[in-house]
Protein backbone atom coordinates (compact mmCIF):
# COMPACT_ATOMS: atom_id res chain seq x y z
CA UNK A 1 0.00 0.00 0.00
CA UNK A 2 2.72 2.12 1.02
CA UNK A 3 3.82 1.97 -2.90
CA UNK A 4 1.04 2.45 -4.39
CA UNK A 5 0.23 5.66 -2.44
CA UNK A 6 3.87 7.31 -3.13
CA UNK A 7 2.61 6.71 -7.19
CA UNK A 8 -0.04 8.80 -6.89
CA UNK A 9 0.90 10.78 -4.39
CA UNK A 10 3.60 11.43 -6.52
CA UNK A 11 1.87 12.25 -10.03
CA UNK A 12 -0.90 14.49 -8.16
CA UNK A 13 1.20 16.89 -5.61
CA UNK A 14 3.99 17.17 -8.39
CA UNK A 15 0.93 19.25 -10.37
CA UNK A 16 -0.05 20.97 -7.63
CA UNK A 17 3.29 22.22 -7.20
CA UNK A 18 4.03 23.46 -10.83
CA UNK A 19 0.63 24.96 -10.63
CA UNK A 20 2.04 26.86 -7.23
CA UNK A 21 5.33 27.83 -8.20
CA UNK A 22 4.02 29.16 -12.11
CA UNK A 23 3.78 32.53 -9.80
CA UNK A 24 7.19 33.32 -8.33
CA UNK A 25 8.03 35.95 -6.76
CA UNK A 26 11.19 35.84 -3.88
CA UNK A 27 12.32 35.38 -0.44
CA UNK A 28 10.74 31.90 0.90
CA UNK A 29 8.89 31.52 -2.18
CA UNK A 30 11.80 31.17 -4.12
CA UNK A 31 13.66 29.07 -1.31
CA UNK A 32 10.74 26.14 -2.24
CA UNK A 33 11.86 27.06 -5.55
CA UNK A 34 14.90 25.83 -5.18
CA UNK A 35 13.65 23.19 -2.70
CA UNK A 36 11.07 21.21 -5.32
CA UNK A 37 14.44 21.51 -7.70
CA UNK A 38 16.88 19.65 -5.44
CA UNK A 39 13.52 17.25 -4.63
CA UNK A 40 13.15 16.50 -8.41
CA UNK A 41 16.80 15.83 -8.80
CA UNK A 42 16.51 13.25 -6.03
CA UNK A 43 18.67 15.91 -3.47
CA UNK A 44 16.03 15.79 -0.16
CA UNK A 45 18.08 16.09 2.33
CA UNK A 46 19.49 19.56 0.34
CA UNK A 47 15.75 19.94 -0.33
CA UNK A 48 14.33 19.92 3.32
CA UNK A 49 17.50 22.49 4.26
CA UNK A 50 15.74 25.30 1.88
CA UNK A 51 11.83 24.26 2.94
CA UNK A 52 13.70 25.15 6.93
CA UNK A 53 15.19 28.12 5.22
CA UNK A 54 11.80 28.94 3.79
CA UNK A 55 9.50 28.64 6.86
CA UNK A 56 12.53 31.11 8.97
CA UNK A 57 11.98 33.59 6.38
CA UNK A 58 7.92 33.22 6.27
CA UNK A 59 6.21 31.18 9.12
CA UNK A 60 2.88 31.45 7.57
CA UNK A 61 3.94 30.30 3.94
CA UNK A 62 1.35 27.66 3.02
CA UNK A 63 3.38 25.95 -0.10
CA UNK A 64 6.59 25.50 2.36
CA UNK A 65 4.94 23.35 4.40
CA UNK A 66 3.30 21.50 2.30
CA UNK A 67 6.68 20.76 0.06
CA UNK A 68 8.18 19.95 3.47
CA UNK A 69 5.98 17.43 4.14
CA UNK A 70 5.69 15.76 0.61
CA UNK A 71 9.63 15.85 0.30
CA UNK A 72 9.63 14.19 3.99
CA UNK A 73 6.78 11.65 2.85
CA UNK A 74 9.03 10.22 -0.53
CA UNK A 75 12.34 9.89 1.07
CA UNK A 76 10.67 7.67 3.70
CA UNK A 77 10.15 9.59 6.57
CA UNK A 78 6.62 9.99 6.80
CA UNK A 79 5.75 9.97 10.23
CA UNK A 80 7.88 13.25 10.16
CA UNK A 81 5.65 14.75 7.93
CA UNK A 82 2.62 14.75 9.99
CA UNK A 83 3.97 18.45 12.16
CA UNK A 84 4.23 20.05 8.87
CA UNK A 85 0.72 18.78 7.27
CA UNK A 86 -1.25 19.72 10.63
CA UNK A 87 0.35 23.46 10.48
CA UNK A 88 -0.87 23.87 7.24
CA UNK A 89 -4.36 22.73 7.86
CA UNK A 90 -4.39 25.24 10.64
CA UNK A 91 -3.33 27.70 8.34
CA UNK A 92 -5.59 26.99 5.78
CA UNK A 93 -8.48 23.83 6.57
CA UNK A 94 -9.33 23.83 3.09
CA UNK A 95 -6.38 22.32 1.90
CA UNK A 96 -7.84 18.81 0.43
CA UNK A 97 -3.77 17.36 -0.44
CA UNK A 98 -2.96 18.16 2.88
CA UNK A 99 -5.78 15.66 4.52
CA UNK A 100 -4.83 13.20 1.21
CA UNK A 101 -1.21 12.94 2.24
CA UNK A 102 -2.03 12.59 6.24
CA UNK A 103 -4.75 9.72 5.01
CA UNK A 104 -1.92 7.78 3.08
CA UNK A 105 0.54 8.39 6.26
CA UNK A 106 -2.09 7.27 8.71
CA UNK A 107 -3.33 4.11 6.01
CA UNK A 108 0.53 2.65 5.49
CA UNK A 109 1.10 3.23 9.01
CA UNK A 110 -1.72 0.45 9.44
CA UNK A 111 -4.46 2.92 11.03
CA UNK A 112 -7.28 2.97 8.93
CA UNK A 113 -9.74 4.49 11.21
CA UNK A 114 -7.58 7.23 11.05
CA UNK A 115 -6.48 7.65 7.84
CA UNK A 116 -10.50 7.41 7.06
CA UNK A 117 -11.14 10.51 9.10
CA UNK A 118 -8.87 12.38 7.51
CA UNK A 119 -10.25 11.91 4.30
CA UNK A 120 -13.64 12.54 5.16
CA UNK A 121 -12.39 15.70 6.29
CA UNK A 122 -10.75 16.31 3.15
CA UNK A 123 -13.97 15.56 1.63
CA UNK A 124 -16.13 18.08 3.98
CA UNK A 125 -13.63 20.79 2.53
CA UNK A 126 -13.42 20.01 -1.20
CA UNK A 127 -16.35 17.83 -2.24
CA UNK A 128 -14.81 17.51 -6.04
CA UNK A 129 -11.23 16.40 -4.79
CA UNK A 130 -11.16 12.72 -6.58
CA UNK A 131 -8.21 11.19 -4.95
CA UNK A 132 -9.80 11.60 -1.49
CA UNK A 133 -12.73 9.50 -2.60
CA UNK A 134 -10.27 6.94 -4.47
CA UNK A 135 -8.02 6.04 -1.42
CA UNK A 136 -11.19 6.39 0.93
CA UNK A 137 -12.35 3.06 -1.71
CA UNK A 138 -8.61 1.52 -1.41
CA UNK A 139 -9.08 1.60 2.09
CA UNK A 140 -12.52 0.43 2.71
CA UNK A 141 -11.68 -2.88 0.35
CA UNK A 142 -8.19 -3.63 2.16
CA UNK A 143 -10.50 -3.52 5.89
CA UNK A 144 -12.65 -5.90 4.24
CA UNK A 145 -15.57 -3.17 3.62
CA UNK A 146 -16.33 -3.63 0.64
CA UNK A 147 -20.04 -2.07 0.01
CA UNK A 148 -18.20 1.12 1.29
CA UNK A 149 -15.19 0.52 -1.10
CA UNK A 150 -17.87 0.34 -3.65
CA UNK A 151 -19.56 3.50 -2.98
CA UNK A 152 -16.39 5.75 -2.67
CA UNK A 153 -15.11 3.72 -5.80
CA UNK A 154 -18.00 4.35 -7.57
CA UNK A 155 -17.52 8.52 -6.24
CA UNK A 156 -14.28 8.55 -7.59
CA UNK A 157 -15.30 7.42 -10.99
CA UNK A 158 -17.82 9.88 -11.32
CA UNK A 159 -15.40 12.98 -10.64
CA UNK A 160 -12.50 11.27 -13.14
CA UNK A 161 -14.37 8.34 -15.46
CA UNK A 162 -10.64 7.35 -17.29
CA UNK A 163 -9.21 7.14 -13.82
CA UNK A 164 -8.29 3.58 -14.31
CA UNK A 165 -7.18 2.58 -10.63
CA UNK A 166 -10.86 3.98 -9.89
CA UNK A 167 -12.22 1.11 -12.00
CA UNK A 168 -9.79 -1.42 -10.86
CA UNK A 169 -10.76 -0.97 -6.83
CA UNK A 170 -14.63 -1.05 -8.15
CA UNK A 171 -14.13 -4.51 -9.91
CA UNK A 172 -12.29 -5.46 -6.84
CA UNK A 173 -15.04 -4.79 -4.51
CA UNK A 174 -17.95 -5.93 -6.57
CA UNK A 175 -16.05 -9.31 -7.14
CA UNK A 176 -15.93 -9.67 -3.62
CA UNK A 177 -19.52 -8.88 -2.94
CA UNK A 178 -20.15 -11.15 -6.46
CA UNK A 179 -21.31 -8.81 -8.34
CA UNK A 180 -19.74 -11.06 -10.69
CA UNK A 181 -21.33 -8.86 -13.75
CA UNK A 182 -20.69 -5.29 -12.64
CA UNK A 183 -16.55 -6.48 -11.91
CA UNK A 184 -16.77 -7.99 -15.38
CA UNK A 185 -17.40 -4.71 -17.16
CA UNK A 186 -15.52 -2.94 -15.02
CA UNK A 187 -12.40 -4.75 -15.69
CA UNK A 188 -13.08 -4.64 -19.40
CA UNK A 189 -13.68 -0.65 -18.81
CA UNK A 190 -9.76 -0.98 -17.07
CA UNK A 191 -8.46 -2.88 -19.64
CA UNK A 192 -9.02 -0.67 -22.55
CA UNK A 193 -7.43 2.19 -20.02
CA UNK A 194 -4.37 -0.12 -19.40
CA UNK A 195 -4.16 -3.42 -21.66
CA UNK A 196 -0.58 -3.81 -20.92
CA UNK A 197 0.94 -3.67 -17.94
CA UNK A 198 1.06 -6.51 -14.79
CA UNK A 199 -2.41 -5.28 -13.79
CA UNK A 200 -3.75 -5.83 -17.36
CA UNK A 201 -2.57 -9.29 -16.76
CA UNK A 202 -4.52 -9.57 -12.89
CA UNK A 203 -7.36 -7.93 -14.61
CA UNK A 204 -7.16 -10.81 -17.03
CA UNK A 205 -7.23 -13.67 -14.71
CA UNK A 206 -10.38 -11.95 -12.78
CA UNK A 207 -12.38 -12.56 -16.26
CA UNK A 208 -10.98 -15.35 -16.61
CA UNK A 209 -12.19 -16.16 -13.59
CA UNK A 210 -15.84 -14.76 -13.93
CA UNK A 211 -16.43 -16.66 -17.40
CA UNK A 212 -15.44 -19.99 -15.38
CA UNK A 213 -17.23 -19.35 -12.48
CA UNK A 214 -20.02 -21.94 -11.43
CA UNK A 215 -19.27 -24.11 -14.86
CA UNK A 216 -18.07 -27.34 -14.76
CA UNK A 217 -17.83 -29.74 -17.68
CA UNK A 218 -18.59 -33.34 -16.44
CA UNK A 219 -18.37 -35.15 -20.03
CA UNK A 220 -18.51 -33.67 -23.56
CA UNK A 221 -22.05 -33.37 -23.80
CA UNK A 222 -23.09 -32.42 -19.46
CA UNK A 223 -22.49 -29.81 -17.72
CA UNK A 224 -23.35 -28.81 -14.26
CA UNK A 225 -23.89 -25.08 -13.30
CA UNK A 226 -23.90 -23.69 -9.60
CA UNK A 227 -25.17 -20.34 -9.47
CA UNK A 228 -25.38 -17.39 -6.07
CA UNK A 229 -29.06 -17.23 -4.87
CA UNK A 230 -28.81 -13.75 -4.20
CA UNK A 231 -28.17 -12.56 -7.35
CA UNK A 232 -30.42 -13.41 -10.35
CA UNK A 233 -27.80 -11.63 -12.40
CA UNK A 234 -25.68 -14.42 -11.69
CA UNK A 235 -27.84 -17.03 -13.00
CA UNK A 236 -28.10 -16.26 -16.18
CA UNK A 237 -24.32 -15.23 -17.08
CA UNK A 238 -23.07 -19.19 -16.90
CA UNK A 239 -26.12 -19.79 -18.92
CA UNK A 240 -24.95 -16.91 -21.80
CA UNK A 241 -21.38 -18.12 -21.56
CA UNK A 242 -21.93 -21.82 -22.34
CA UNK A 243 -24.64 -20.82 -25.31
CA UNK A 244 -22.33 -18.61 -26.75
CA UNK A 245 -19.48 -21.68 -28.40
CA UNK A 246 -22.17 -24.73 -28.01
CA UNK A 247 -21.80 -27.13 -30.62
CA UNK A 248 -19.07 -24.99 -31.88
CA UNK A 249 -15.98 -26.77 -32.36
CA UNK A 250 -12.43 -25.62 -33.17
CA UNK A 251 -12.38 -22.79 -31.33
CA UNK A 252 -9.22 -21.18 -29.51
CA UNK A 253 -8.95 -19.51 -26.60
CA UNK A 254 -9.30 -15.89 -27.76
CA UNK A 255 -12.67 -17.18 -30.45
CA UNK A 256 -13.82 -18.61 -27.06
CA UNK A 257 -13.54 -15.47 -25.09
CA UNK A 258 -15.37 -13.23 -28.21
CA UNK A 259 -18.27 -14.87 -28.39
CA UNK A 260 -18.40 -15.11 -24.80
CA UNK A 261 -17.70 -11.58 -23.95
CA UNK A 262 -20.30 -10.70 -26.92
CA UNK A 263 -22.97 -12.65 -25.72
CA UNK A 264 -22.90 -11.17 -22.03
CA UNK A 265 -22.45 -7.70 -23.59
CA UNK A 266 -25.68 -8.05 -25.27
CA UNK A 267 -27.37 -8.59 -22.27
CA UNK A 268 -25.35 -6.58 -20.02
CA UNK A 269 -28.42 -4.80 -18.10
CA UNK A 270 -29.91 -8.12 -17.48
CA UNK A 271 -26.94 -9.63 -15.68
CA UNK A 272 -26.01 -6.21 -14.01
CA UNK A 273 -29.79 -6.84 -12.38
CA UNK A 274 -31.89 -3.47 -11.62
CA UNK A 275 -30.33 -3.01 -8.04
CA UNK A 276 -27.54 -1.13 -9.36
CA UNK A 277 -27.43 2.87 -9.23
CA UNK A 278 -28.29 4.26 -12.55
CA UNK A 279 -25.10 5.63 -12.87
CA UNK A 280 -23.56 2.29 -13.28
CA UNK A 281 -25.90 1.09 -15.32
CA UNK A 282 -25.50 4.26 -18.06
CA UNK A 283 -21.51 4.01 -17.52
CA UNK A 284 -20.97 0.21 -17.33
CA UNK A 285 -23.63 -1.94 -18.93
CA UNK A 286 -25.45 0.89 -21.93
CA UNK A 287 -21.62 0.97 -22.98
CA UNK A 288 -20.78 -2.66 -23.37
CA UNK A 289 -23.95 -3.73 -25.07
CA UNK A 290 -23.22 -1.17 -27.69
CA UNK A 291 -19.86 -2.77 -28.11
CA UNK A 292 -21.17 -6.39 -27.90
CA UNK A 293 -23.91 -4.99 -30.85
CA UNK A 294 -20.85 -3.67 -32.86
CA UNK A 295 -17.86 -5.02 -35.15
CA UNK A 296 -15.24 -4.58 -32.50
CA UNK A 297 -15.49 -7.32 -30.37
CA UNK A 298 -12.61 -9.10 -32.42
CA UNK A 299 -10.28 -6.63 -31.48
CA UNK A 300 -11.58 -6.19 -28.05
CA UNK A 301 -11.35 -9.76 -27.02
CA UNK A 302 -7.76 -9.61 -28.71
CA UNK A 303 -7.26 -6.50 -26.39
CA UNK A 304 -8.48 -7.81 -23.04
CA UNK A 305 -6.52 -11.62 -23.39
CA UNK A 306 -3.17 -9.70 -24.48
CA UNK A 307 -1.41 -10.21 -21.75
CA UNK A 308 -2.53 -13.72 -21.77
CA UNK A 309 -1.28 -14.70 -25.27
CA UNK A 310 0.51 -11.86 -25.99
CA UNK A 311 2.46 -13.14 -29.35
CA UNK A 312 -0.57 -14.69 -30.98
CA UNK A 313 -2.23 -11.14 -30.28
CA UNK A 314 0.30 -9.08 -31.36
CA UNK A 315 0.65 -11.16 -34.56
CA UNK A 316 -3.33 -10.55 -34.94
CA UNK A 317 -2.67 -6.98 -34.24
CA UNK A 318 -0.29 -6.70 -36.90
CA UNK A 319 -2.24 -8.32 -39.60
CA UNK A 320 -5.22 -6.06 -38.54
CA UNK A 321 -4.31 -3.20 -38.07
CA UNK A 322 -7.47 -1.72 -39.59
CA UNK A 323 -9.73 -3.58 -36.94
CA UNK A 324 -7.49 -2.04 -34.27
CA UNK A 325 -7.92 1.38 -35.65
CA UNK A 326 -11.55 0.54 -35.68
CA UNK A 327 -11.86 -0.30 -31.77
CA UNK A 328 -9.61 3.08 -31.25
CA UNK A 329 -12.19 4.96 -33.23
CA UNK A 330 -15.08 3.47 -31.83
CA UNK A 331 -13.77 3.83 -28.04
CA UNK A 332 -13.18 7.52 -28.68
CA UNK A 333 -16.62 8.45 -30.79
CA UNK A 334 -18.86 6.45 -28.21
CA UNK A 335 -19.83 8.78 -25.32
CA UNK A 336 -20.29 7.38 -21.64
CA UNK A 337 -21.07 9.36 -18.51
CA UNK A 338 -22.28 9.15 -15.59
Amino acid sequence: MKTFHRIWLAIALSACTMAALAQEPTGAKLLVRQGVTLHDSGKYAEAIIKYNEALKADSTYENAYYEMAYTLFTSGRENEAIPFLEKLLKLNPNTPGAYDMLGSIYDDNKRPEKALEYYARGIKADPTYQRLYFNSAITYYTMGMYEKSEKFAIEAMKLDPKHASSQRVYAMATYKLQKRACSLFAWCSFILLEPNTKRSALAYDYIHSILTYGIKKTDEKHVNITVSPDNPGNAMMPLSIIAATEDKKGLSAVDSLQLQLTNLFKVSRTISGDKEPQSILSYFPDYFEKLGNSDNMPAFARLVSLTAYKDENVKWFKDNDDKLKALDSWVASTKREF
